[in-house]
This record gives structure tokens, C-alpha cells and sequence, in this order.
């Protein structure tokens, strides 16, 4: 760490304490080149997602936004928020673990798709309707089939 008043880049940690909940580290410090002291604070870097879009534009992952979209599909179905966002935390650590700072919209769609197939068969199909951008009523068919499919061969 450069000492800010004379450039020196070497010092003596006097004291260090948890700030911001536990969030960040408050470091006191002694510059070894002039003897003046001054502050630092530590934080961990958040790690920025950015989402490739299916007509290529890149925005920021937004948590709120996956969490709507589930709400939204599970809408006045016997589902809890907690159950959601339990999901949601899933996803989430899927595509923070990948260590890819650009994930496909698809990728994020499947991995929801796939939560809801476990949870509930009708927010399934609802947001498979939107997401797999159905145009009549033959693929509603086509999906509630397959669900019925692997339930059988499940059992």
C-alpha cells in the first residue's frame, strides 16, 4: 500500500477492525518512510455478470429480474417466496461458480426451467410458454406430454 503522503510503499499495520457489518476490514496504518498514519478499508470485489441476450446485446445480471420472472410464473400457485428465492440462490451459485464473466440468457432460462419442472408443473409450463416463445396451442401440448413422459419413467 503507497503511503499517500509521501509514495512510500512500505507499512506497519497498527490495527485492523470488521466495518459495514462485517462487509469490510478497517486497517490502520504506519507508513515506514515518513511515520504519518493513515486509513485503508478492505472489501471483497463483487464479481460483475454480465448476460448475453438472444439478439446479442449484453446486459448486467440482475437478481430482482430472474426472481420477477419466477413470481410471475407461479403466480396464485401454492409456491412460498422463500421456495423462490432458494431457487433463485441456486441458479445464481450455478453461474457464479462457472467463473465465465458472460453467461447466455438461455443457460439462465434452462437452469430455471429446470427448477420449476421439480417444483411445480403448471409455473413450469407457464414460463416455458414465455421463455421457449410458443406460438399455439400444439407446443402447449407438446410440453405438458413430455412432463407426463418423465413422470411415468420416473416412477
Amino acid at each position: 500500500m503507497k503511503c499517500p503522503y509521501c509514495g512510500h510503499d512500505d507499512d506497519h499495520v497498527l490495527d485492523s477492525r470488521p466495518v459495514r457489518e462485517g462487509s469490510a476490514i478497517r486497517r490502520r496504518r504506519e507508513c515506514l518512510g515518513c511515520g504519518r498514519r493513515f486509513t485503508t478499508f478492505e472489501e471483497i470485489e463483487e464479481k460483475r455478470l454480465m448476460v448475453i441476450k438472444r439478439d446479442g446485446r449484453r446486459e448486467p445480471y440482475r437478481r430482482e429480474k430472474l426472481l420477477r420472472g419466477m413470481e410471475v410464473a407461479c403466480r396464485k400457485r401454492p409456491i412460498a417466496v422463500a421456495v423462490l428465492e432458494k431457487a433463485v440462490d441456486d441458479v445464481e451459485s450455478a453461474l457464479f461458480n462457472s467463473g465465465e464473466p458472460e453467461v447466455p440468457s438461455t443457460e439462465i432460462g434452462n437452469l430455471i426451467m429446470e427448477r420449476l419442472a421439480l417444483m411445480d408443473p403448471v409455473a413450469y409450463v407457464r414460463f416455458a410458454s414465455v421463455y421457449l416463445q410458443f406460438e399455439d396451442a400444439a407446443q402447449f401440448r407438446d410440453i405438458v406430454e413430455n412432463m407426463r413422459k418423465g413422470r411415468r419413467s420416473a416412477t
